[in-house]
C-alpha cells in the first residue's frame, strides 16, 4: 500500500520513551502518525519530529482529541505514556486542566461512584467510540520491546532463584485473577510482598525494607481483566535500578505482555547490576 494511502492512525502520548517507539513502529508500518501530545507531559520536540502531525492538546479535554483525530482522518489511536498526576497540581492546573463538556460528562455521570484507574481508562476509550475514534492495541508495533520466554540476560538465576520463581509463578497468577495487583516478592518459597494500590515501585521499596538480607525475586504479570490497550505491564532501566537498591536478585515477567522499556539498555544495566531478568508465559513454567 502506497504511503499516501495508508490509514493515518492517532498516537495519544503521555510521557516517557514509549510513545516514541510507537510512533516509529507505526512509521514502519506505513502509517502516517497524528500525535496528540498531552499538555506538560509528553516530549514534545521529539515527538514532533518523529509524527506526521503534532499537536499539544488537554489532558482532560476528550472532545478536543476527537476533533484533532478525525480533522485528520485518523479513525483509529494508541494511547500511551504515563500521565504525571502530581503535575495536576501546580500553581495554573485550573487553567490548563480544565475539563470540556464530554470529560465533564464522564466525570460526573459515568464515573460518579467509582473512579477506579481501570474503569476511568474504559470510559475514555467508550468516550472516544462515542465519537468516532477506536483505541487500539500498541504492542504489535513494538514487538522488539516486548518480553521473550527464558532467561534473557547474561546473568543467570541460582537454582534457589528458580525454586522461589517456581513457587511464586502460579501465586501470582491467583493474585492476578483476584484482581488485587500485578507484582509478588518472593524469597526461600515465602512471599514477602504482594503489591496492591501503591504501585511496583513502592512495593518494591516496601519489600527491601522487610527483606534486608536481599536475594528475592519479584515476579509481575497482568491480570485477565486488564485491558492492554492502554493498561500493559512495563518494566525499565529505572525498574532495574530499584530492584538492585533494594535488594532483588531476579526479576519474572509475563512474556509478550510486558513492555520492557529501552529493552537493550535494560538487559545490559540488569547484567551490571547482576539482575537476571526472566520471561515466563502465561500460566507457564
Amino acid at each position: 500500500m502506497a504511503l499516501a494511502d495508508a490509514e493515518p492512525i492517532g498516537l495519544i502520548a503521555g510521557q516517557g520513551t514509549l510513545p516514541l517507539a510507537v510512533a516509529r513502529g507505526l512509521k514502519a508500518a506505513g502509517h502516517p502518525v497524528i500525535c496528540l501530545g498531552l499538555s506538560g507531559q509528553s516530549r514534545e520536540e521529539e515527538l514532533s519530529a518523529q509524527c506526521d502531525v503534532f499537536h499539544r492538546v488537554g489532558l482532560i479535554r476528550l472532545n478536543q482529541w476527537i476533533r484533532v483525530l478525525r480533522r485528520h482522518s485518523a479513525r483509529r489511536t494508541v494511547m500511551v505514556g504515563r500521565v504525571a498526576k502530581e503535575r495536576m497540581y501546580d500553581r495554573f492546573h485550573m487553567l490548563r486542566y480544565m475539563p470540556d463538556w464530554r470529560t465533564a460528562r464522564l466525570w460526573l455521570v459515568r464515573l460518579r461512584h467509582d473512579k477506579r484507574s481501570d474503569r476511568l481508562l474504559r470510559a475514555v476509550a467508550d468516550e472516544l467510540a462515542s465519537g468516532g475514534v477506536e483505541i487500539m492495541d500498541a504492542l504489535p508495533y513494538i514487538p522488539e520491546l516486548l518480553a521473550a520466554s527464558g532467561v534473557m540476560t547474561r546473568c543467570q538465576p541460582s537454582a534457589g532463584m528458580m525454586a522461589d520463581i517456581d513457587f511464586a509463578w502460579p501465586l501470582l497468577r491467583q493474585v492476578n485473577m483476584l484482581l488485587i495487583g500485578q507484582s509478588l516478592a518472593c524469597k526461600d518459597r515465602e512471599i514477602i510482598a504482594v503489591e496492591a494500590v501503591e504501585g511496583t515501585d513502592r512495593m518494591i521499596e516496601r519489600t527491601g525494607t522487610l527483606c534486608k538480607r536481599g536475594g528475592w525475586v519479584l515476579c509481575k504479570a497482568s491480570n485477565p481483566n486488564q485491558d492492554i490497550r492502554f493498561d500493559v505491564p512495563t518494566i525499565g532501566p529505572a525498574t532495574i535500578e530499584r530492584l538492585k537498591k533494594f535488594g532483588a536478585a531476579a526479576v519474572v515477567v509475563e512474556t509478550g505482555r510486558t513492555i520492557m522499556l529501552e529493552k537493550a539498555e535494560l538487559l545490559k544495566l540488569a547484567d551490571e547490576l547482576g539482575v537476571a531478568v526472566i520471561g515466563r508465559p502465561t500460566g507457564g513454567t
